[in-house]
């Protein structure tokens, strides 16, 4: 099964996650929504004599992060099936929760924060990146626009801790203090020019749905103007949207 390349999108994003992650060498560390496992390896290399452990609710996503850590390693890393709202984790089991954009989807928020705050000790903190509004996001505005329809879907999704003042009250509800959000304005890549981002775009389940969908005539019109938005992000170094997201770092007391 081809899937997107996320890690490779969200390369821009990295070096501020894990600079504000500052991972310790004995560190215990939960990564939730790791999807194919990046983030986990790079916690789990600088956790040297703690520990790295990935949660996601796709097990197609769990067995390729499985199978590139067998091939590259670290040993210090594992991957578990797991929803972080419902998981009875070991209290006070963890010093360190990271997650990459995977913590806007839970049904009950504050139920999966407080769970959270459990499985990490006393003084553990948390570094998550969520994505800004909807309408801060150039990837979700201009690709709204051709499928004529809003990515902006109500309920949990992909801008639902948006709201810092919303999102603090959650976390503080769920057991966090110094609550800090830092803006990091950076682009999302989609590939190295705009014949492979149309390929990684055709990736997506919601854009394959959406074309699958139309009459023939709109689907290739749809197509065409994906082609031609490509083209006008397309520079030098490769095809990059505008996105805005905010970096919360947060301890349990």
């Amino acid at each position: 099964m081809d899937l997107f390349d996320y890690d490779a999108e969200l390369r821009l994003h990295n070096a501020h996650f894990f600079a504000a992650a500052k991972v310790g060498t004995g560190d215990r560390v939960l990564d939730i929504g790791c999807g194919t496992g990046q983030t986990t390896r790079e916690a789990a290399r600088a956790a040297v004599e703690g520990s790295a452990v990935g949660i996601d609710i796709s097990e197609v996503m769990l067995e390729q992060a499985r199978r590139i850590s067998a091939g590259e390693g670290p040993s210090n890393v594992g991957f578990e099936l797991a929803d972080a709202q419902v998981t009875p984790f070991p209290p006070a089991s963890f010093d360190l929760c990271i997650s990459r954009f995977g913590v806007m989807f839970f049904a009950d928020p504050v139920a999966a924060f407080t769970n959270i705050a459990r499985a990490l000790r006393s003084g553990g903190r948390l570094t998550w990146l969520v994505w800004q509004g909807h309408d801060r996001n150039e990837w979700a505005t201009v690709f709204s626009d051709v499928l004529a329809t809003s990515i902006a879907t109500p309920g949990r999704g992909p801008f639902s801790l948006a709201d810092p003042v919303a999102t603090e009250s959650m976390l503080t509800t769920a057991g966090f203090t110094d609550i800090v959000f830092t803006d990091i304005d950076e682009p999302v890549y989609y590939g190295p020019d705009s014949p492979s981002a149309y390929d990684n775009l055709l990736r997506l389940p919601g854009f394959t749905a959406f074309l699958d969908a139309l009459e023939p005539a709109k689907a290739e019109h749809a197509r065409a103007r994906l082609r031609e938005i490509l083209t006008a992000h397309e520079t030098e170094t490769g095809v990059y949207f505008d996105s805005r997201s905010w970096l919360i770092n947060a301890r349990r007391p």
